[in-house]
């Protein structure tokens, strides 16, 4: 019997080719690096493109209807944004206040309660005796390292500094794009040929009409949300209500958890209020959330961003699993604009079957 021989191949690789694989890899690397060091300042940059998609229609109005300039009209859009927060603050702010005065006073009563076994958290300093666990922990000197208290002032000093610092930069930030951004985009299309400027300048409009919808239409469902949530405790008399519906609204806005967190607490503060109110704002939340994820939430982001409920789903779960909330508060506008890609590249593929087959049947038979 013949037997076939199969013949060594070896694989040279050059010095050149090895060289940048591994400079491929360590840029790849110094980015990713640089990537996860300045994560705070890409957030402000996202929040602040988020920010900017929101208001470049306002701006737009403005400039057509008064035919200023880009900066005096960024400037007006800004004067508008800012009275409105000074009347919303002047109608809300003192009944906040109030609210927040109250709940702090009313909280020795609570501790007091507690203490005591009494009030609507009673059972757990008499079933679990959770006043005495506590004082334990802090006596022993548990509580610096269970609830992490060391430096506690330089913690929250840095904190309001770095919130102060986030605030301005994104203000600044947005600025800048509603300024810039349209010279920006005509510099990214002049890099693409001549005859491809008009699809590539036709995916940029789409991407920018699904994340400037996904944008307005969170903004209009946490309002939907915190002022239905504001009736509904209102109704129930529930005290501190135009504070937890602002907390609802505020929490609405982070996609997946936000509603969640939110729901809880308004829950919670309602039981503490009353039996029968705990139990008409519980069936509230549970309601309401599914209202707004099979109802609000399609309707909306399917207009807008024209994404199928399946969809909205599989691309938040996916985006908080790899970036937590700044993840999920991305991952619609950009399955969004995903899908604006994938649209155009089979539009472009059909054109390019279709000419040929028209053009062939075009030519006279011999």
């Amino acid at each position: 019997m013949l037997t076939t021989v199969t013949p060594e191949r070896v694989v040279d690789f050059r010095t050149r080719t090895v060289l940048r694989v591994l400079l491929i890899v360590l840029c790849v690397a110094i980015t990713l690096e640089v990537v996860w060091i300045a994560r705070h300042v890409l957030a402000w940059v996202l929040i602040a493109l988020f920010l900017a998609l929101a208001l470049n229609p306002l701006v737009g109005w403005i400039q057509t209807r008064t035919r200023l300039s880009r900066g005096p009209a960024i400037g007006i859009a800004y004067l508008l944004l800012l009275i409105v927060i000074v009347a919303v603050g002047a109608s809300f702010v003192p009944k906040l206040i109030d609210e927040v005065n109250g709940f702090v006073a009313a909280l020795p009563n609570y501790v007091e309660d507690l203490t005591h076994g009494r009030g609507r958290l009673g059972f757990l300093e008499r079933n679990y005796q959770i006043v005495e666990k506590v004082r334990d922990a802090v006596q022993n000197g548990g509580a610096t390292r269970v609830l992490g208290l060391s430096g506690a002032a330089l913690s929250v000093t840095k904190g309001i500094v770095t919130t102060v610092v986030a605030t301005l930069t994104i203000i600044f930030l947005t600025f800048f794009m509603l300024l810039e951004g349209g010279g920006w985009m005509e510099r990214i299309y002049g890099l693409f040929p001549d005859q491809s400027q008009s699809r590539v300048r036709k995916i940029g409009d789409d991407i920018y009409k699904t994340v400037g919808g996904y944008v307005t239409g969170n903004i209009v469902i946490s309002l939907i949300a915190g002022v239905s949530a504001t009736i509904v405790l209102l109704i129930m008399g529930v005290p501190y209500a135009v504070a937890l519906g602002l907390l609802v609204a505020v929490l609405d806005l982070i996609p997946l958890a936000g509603a969640t967190v939110a729901g809880i607490v308004i829950t919670l503060v309602a039981f503490l209020h009353a039996i029968p109110a705990g139990i008409v704002v519980l069936i509230f939340v549970i309601v309401y959330q599914q209202f707004e994820n099979h109802f609000l939430q399609p309707v909306i982001y399917g207009r807008t961003v024209q994404l199928s409920a399946l969809a909205v789903l599989v691309s938040v779960l996916v985006g908080a699993e790899l970036a937590g909330i700044l993840g999920a508060l991305a991952a619609i506008p950009v399955a969004g604009s995903l899908q604006v890609l994938i649209r155009d590249q089979l539009a472009h593929r059909r054109g390019s079957v279709v000419q040929p087959a028209l053009a062939g049947a075009s030519e006279p038979s011999g």
